[in-house]
């Protein structure tokens, strides 16, 4: 199918001169990395991508550098972005072309990988604002796409048509026209006049609303000014407020065209399999652009988040007939797989439940180097439909859609069979790996992926196998339609992709730490959030810090080899289930996977669990602070766990404070006061403001729904560690009004970081981990390779 663009289409885009392509460029080049990283874990290392809209070509450049055997090739509809762009790049496998990404560009199936950044609104804003054009151009590009291929697309997202109220300074410029000098006010007032300037009807309505407070309502802030419009239209002026020197061309555009619900509808219907579709917030453009610049409420008052600065969605193309999500279905059969244990404090009689499977995981993860970069072969695209479930009772807190295929490790169910023979048998038979072409295993380390609620111990395998590019579909053990495709992935990437919410699977991310540490390569550039750790207070250890001066509360430290030295402990014992209240609950139900026309492919029951009186999100926590010395450390509780008595006969185990949230807590704001209120009111700690550590994981999507948010925070204010220097002007033992009765103990992040083997709690690993990470802290010497 080919799509056609109206008269003037080509003309209506192109700038005035070279230096508001400058401009225009420059803008687009400070999210390059982000851009890049967004697709890293769903394109493969070979092949032939397409850059749809290309602009500066740097991104183009970036993958043509990252990935030297893919062929990659810049597209964009304005002649002079291209010549700049064969000027300022050139690669032996990158080329830039013109051409028009509402149109076909190359001939069926000749694309392994399709790029869309912040394009597609352009095909509709200079179409005539038709929405119907994306829709149409998607359509087009699907067909370019060979099957196994990906579609990538980062744009805007529209959050609906509901009435807001948008508040915004009036007193930060003046009430003129000129959008250089006009203030935010003045300057909403102009957009509503302009917005879609090419239309014969541009603008939408919008009214002053009353100052003062209306119920639930409050008065703005002074100096402020309240309007009344609808939700789609003020995200359109906040996202566009601050491009200001190209306002001419700013307001031609219309950056929202489709909504999260029907971008997923129109992948399903183009036959492409949903591997991601997540809303995202620029951490910059939040901190920098959005806090203390506008506020949202709806019409009760209730204060709104922040909207999305990007969407992503990222689709596999599938042949005809094959499945592209699921759907839950009644189960039909009575439970039989899962287990649940119980366990009781014998200090405190409280009564733990525990979710086993009957047999232990295996996680094989093949890597080899080219050069100094290190691949490992990751299973992508595995049908993991238990993650959809219990979407309805609390939804995400990132907003992020159903992705039912995910990429992860090669996992196996360890037998009776060696390891040895293991590794090698599930390596031939997943990805065609035979064991000549194994050079070594390294065994890797072993971790409980969420040990309070779940009774697992995973165990890894790093296989260093000779060098292959592979990209081909996986043995089909999954019990549906695929097993998914296994695929050589740049390592570093992957680790990227995790920062910014584009790979869920926890193993993975992990296992990639645990690769480059050992060899001691370096993670790359961090590209999520930053963590504000300035220099300690002004305090000596153990004295808070105002919680209002920003200042990082100084603590004493303790070393990992003194915590990990303490004497074992035993804490539980078996009970009946009589003695249990109940508190996780094994679900069963039939997961259907879907073709593109809604036909049944394949369909099997799956067993899950869930706690029942709270939801399945949970929020781990990464508590930063400073040694009188200077140096980071990290809040470790030592916890006493069943799981961990259960495995390894100790119940002592070093744990990152974390709390499943109740149903109740759906947004990010929420959860991040809930997590706030419960660290003073368990440890006495109080703490800044939050940092999403990365994205959301999921620590064990084949048993469980559960979906982790990790938050960093730094400590303001903390007790007085026992054994503190007698100099010390000493904080209270907790912090006043607390109730704390636990204990934290601060450690040397870099301990924990070369100390990871030790530390068996997956959601301590990954804050550890990504806290290091986020924190440029070196890693521990390399391995002789």
């Amino acid at each position: 199918m080919t799509t056609r663009a109206p008269a003037g289409y080509e003309a209506d885009q192109r700038r005035d001169d070279l230096s508001a392509y400058a401009r225009y460029l420059s803008a687009m080049d400070a999210s390059m990395r982000q851009k890049v990283a967004l697709t890293a874990a769903h394109l493969l290392c070979e092949g032939r991508v397409a850059d749809m809209g290309m602009g500066s070509g740097q991104g183009s450049a970036a993958l043509a550098q990252l990935y030297p055997r893919l062929e990659v090739i810049g597209v964009d509809i304005d002649p002079t972005v291209v010549e700049l762009a064969r000027r300022a790049h050139q690669h032996p496998n990158l080329g830039f072309q013109l051409g028009d990404i509402a149109r076909t560009v190359f001939p069926p199936e000749s694309l392994d990988g399709i790029f869309d950044s912040s394009v597609l609104h352009h095909v509709t804003s200079y179409g005539g604002y038709r929405h119907a054009n994306a829709a149409e151009a998607l359509a087009a590009q699907v067909e370019q796409l060979s099957p196994g291929g990906v579609l990538v697309v980062r744009d805007f997202v529209d959050p609906g048509p509901e009435t807001v109220f948008l508040d915004v300074p009036a007193e930060d410029g003046d009430d003129g026209r000129d959008p250089r000098s006009a203030s935010t006010a003045a300057l909403l007032e102009r957009f509503a006049g302009e917005f879609r300037s090419l239309s014969p009807e541009p603008g939408f309505p919008l009214a002053r609303a009353a100052g003062e407070p209306s119920g639930a309502l409050p008065a703005p802030r002074p100096g402020w000014r309240r309007y009344r419009l609808a939700h789609k239209h003020a995200v359109e002026f906040v996202l566009r407020k601050d491009y200001r020197a190209d306002w001419e061309a700013e307001v031609k555009e219309e950056y929202t065209y489709f909504s999260q619900a029907q971008f997923e509808a129109l992948f399903a219907r183009l036959g492409l399999r949903v591997l991601s579709s997540t809303p995202l917030r620029n951490p910059w453009i939040v901190r920098n652009r959005f806090v203390g610049r506008f506020e949202l409420r709806d019409t009760t008052g209730a204060r709104l988040p922040y909207p999305p600065t990007n969407y992503l969605i990222v689709g596999e193309k599938v042949k005809a007939g094959q499945g592209v999500a699921f759907r839950l279905a009644p189960a039909e059969s009575a439970r039989q797989f899962l287990r649940i244990e119980h366990h009781q404090d014998r200090a405190t009689g409280q009564v733990f439940d525990l979710a086993a499977r009957p047999h232990p995981t295996l996680d094989i993860v093949p890597f080899f180097f080219a050069g100094e970069t290190a691949y490992v072969l990751a299973r992508t695209s595995y049908p993991r439909p238990i993650a959809r479930a219990c979407r309805e009772e609390t939804p995400p807190l990132d907003g992020s859609g159903p992705a039912d295929y995910l990429a992860e490790p090669i996992a196996v169910v360890q037998t009776e069979f060696p390891v040895g023979h293991t590794v090698e048998h599930a390596l031939e038979r997943a990805a065609g790996v035979r064991a000549a072409a194994i050079q070594r295993m390294i065994p890797g380390t072993t971790y409980y992926p969420s040990p309070g609620g779940i009774l697992e111990e995973v165990r890894s395998m790093l296989v260093e196998v000779e060098p292959t590019f592979v990209n081909a579909p996986s043995e089909n053990v999954s019990g549906f339609g695929t097993s998914g495709r296994i695929r050589a992935i740049e390592a570093r990437q992957l680790l990227r992709a995790a920062q910014v919410g584009g790979l869920p699977d926890a193993r993975l991310e992990l296992n990639v730490y645990d690769l480059l540490a050992r060899f001691g390569l370096p993670f790359g550039p961090w590209i999520g959030d930053e963590i504000p750790l300035a220099a300690a207070g002004a305090g000596a250890a153990g004295v808070a810090c105002g919680a209002g001066d920003g200042g990082v509360a100084a603590v004493r430290p303790t070393s990992l080899a003194a915590l990990l030295g303490r004497p074992s402990r035993r804490r539980f014992s078996r009970v009946d289930p009589s003695a249990s209240a109940g508190f996780l609950e094994v679900r069963r139900a039939r997961f259907e996977e879907l073709t593109a026309d809604g036909g049944v492919v394949a369909a099997r029951e799956l067993e899950y669990v869930v706690p029942r009186p709270l939801g399945v999100l949970t929020v781990s926590t990464a508590l930063l602070a400073r040694a009188p010395s200077g140096e980071i450390v990290l809040g470790v509780d030592d916890h006493d766990l069943p799981a961990a008595q259960s495995f390894s006969g100790d119940s002592g185990i070093l744990v990152a404070p974390a709390w499943r949230l109740p149903r109740s807590v759906s947004a990010l704001s929420a959860a991040e006061a809930f997590v706030r209120e419960r660290l003073e009111a368990e440890y006495g700690v109080r703490v800044g403001a939050a940092v999403e550590l990365g994205g959301a994981y999921r620590p064990s999507a084949g048993l469980t729904p559960e979906l982790v948010q990790p938050l960093a925070f730094v400590v303001t204010a903390a007790p007085a560690s026992a054994g503190a220097p007698a100099s010390a002007a000493a904080m209270p033992e907790v912090a006043p009004g607390s109730d704390a009765a636990r204990r934290l103990s601060w450690v040397p992040l870099i301990e924990l970081v070369a100390g990871r083997e030790r530390l068996p709690d997956g959601h301590l690993r990954v804050a550890a981990l990504r806290a290091a990470h986020a924190l440029g802290l070196a890693i521990a010497p390399p391995h002789p390779r």
